[in-house]
């Protein structure tokens, strides 16, 4: 059985972040086929078959709004689902648009400054800092990787905007880890089988050949589950007919 998980973003070997994530790639194991969806392709019309979906860094996508389909296609289905940087900050204005409702939620970045950016500037722009992230005690985060404190690399200079964790928090999020001067590096959606969403970049040290972050390994565990479930469902399906 092969587990695909698509890498939904657009490939630019000048991003450190980018060569990273093709060095991680082949570490998920000789039964994972990562493949780069990119978002002004035609593959990005139809993610059936994949097991899994990464939102990856590298934002304003060439099609934001197949990014934003993505999310909701992997959200809606229970497909996991990893958004990282820019990642997470699409997945938030996703969910405020399509679940709370709020219709207008836009990205600063990619639609300028206004009244109802749910993701503004950061403060401090962390293009290519490091910063600690601190896990937040009993959730799944922290389970994964520990209670104390981490260095987590980061390539953005946006994120949620005042009172838009809080509203997260309020609807279902959690807040799974946070760090000196951001109120969450990692969110996670706790109903689905995994929705995850993080700041810093957990693939950031492949290169180096350090071992697979403990969130990406979960995040191909639950994809290879998911697989095995589809795998199993139509089996079933087969043998009814």
């Amino acid at each position: 059985m092969t587990v695909k998980i698509a890498i939904v973003g657009d490939q630019n070997e000048a991003l450190p972040s980018h060569r990273e994530l093709n060095a991680v790639r082949p570490m998920f194991g000789a039964d994972v086929a990562a493949e780069w969806v990119p978002t002004d392709g035609p593959r990005i019309s139809d993610l059936s078959g994949f097991d899994g979906v990464w939102l990856v860094p590298g934002s304003p996508y060439a099609d934001d709004a197949a990014a934003y389909r993505s999310i909701t296609w992997a959200r809606e289905r229970d497909v996991p689902f990893l958004g990282t940087c820019g990642g997470l900050q699409y997945a938030v204005v996703e969910y405020f648009r399509n679940v709370l409702g709020a219709s207008d939620a836009s990205h600063a970045e990619s639609d300028g400054e206004q009244d109802s950016n749910v993701i503004a500037a950061l403060a401090c722009s962390l293009m290519g800092e490091e910063r600690l992230v601190r896990p937040v005690a009993g959730t799944r985060f922290s389970k994964l990787v520990g209670d104390e404190p981490f260095v987590g690399m980061h390539y953005c200079g946006y994120g949620p905007g005042p009172g838009v964790v809080e509203r997260l928090a309020g609807a279902g999020m959690v807040i799974e880890a946070t760090a000196d001067d951001a109120d969450a590096e990692v969110l996670e959606l706790p109903g689905n089988r995994f929705f995850m969403l993080t700041l810093f970049q957990p693939q950031i040290g492949a290169l180096a050949g350090r071992p697979v972050h403990p969130l990406l390994g979960e995040f191909v565990r639950c994809a290879r589950e998911y697989a095995a479930h589809a795998v199993a469902g139509a089996a079933s399906s087969s043998a009814s007919s």
